[in-house]
């Protein structure tokens, strides 16, 4: 089975982002879905030793994004908020986050996302609304349809 060309080019633009020349991730967007990996090491600690706040943040932000962006074809979606619960602590192994949309309206999308550690233990849990922008995609770094 062929994989839609617009979920390839969203992962495309993705992993075109300055910011994940850091973090190295890997991404599957589907229908209303995205998963995001990293593998994890010590750049990311906090001075106690495990996984900052931040990027658990960005893990489950990105992973909600993608879901929802995956169900809109023309423009770039905005994520207007956002809410995480950090439930574990991580230092090591690789760190995966799930996003799904909950909800759709002409207007807005709801999507949530957990994240996990290595073990597949929940980590962590985020929920966000997220609004069509004006930005085209067909403008938008590495998004090539």
């Amino acid at each position: 089975m062929n994989k839609d060309k617009h979920f390839m080019a969203l992962e495309n633009m993705y992993l075109a982002a300055p910011i994940n020349n850091f973090y190295k991730p890997r991404i599957n967007v589907s229908e209303g879905q995205s998963e995001i990996e990293i593998e994890l090491n010590e750049n990311y600690y906090h001075a106690a030793g495990a996984v900052h706040g931040s990027v658990y943040f960005k893990m489950l932000d990105d992973a909600a994004f993608f879901a929802s962006n995956s169900l809109e074809r023309e423009v770039f979606v905005l994520t207007t908020s956002f809410t995480i619960y950090l439930t574990r602590p991580v230092s090591s192994g690789s760190m995966r986050a799930v996003g799904k949309v909950v909800n759709s309206t002409k207007s807005q999308f709801i999507a949530e996302s957990i994240g996990y550690n290595s073990e597949g233990k929940e980590i962590a849990r985020g929920s966000g609304i997220f609004v069509r922008g004006k930005f085209k995609l067909t403008e938008a770094l590495g998004y090539k349809a």
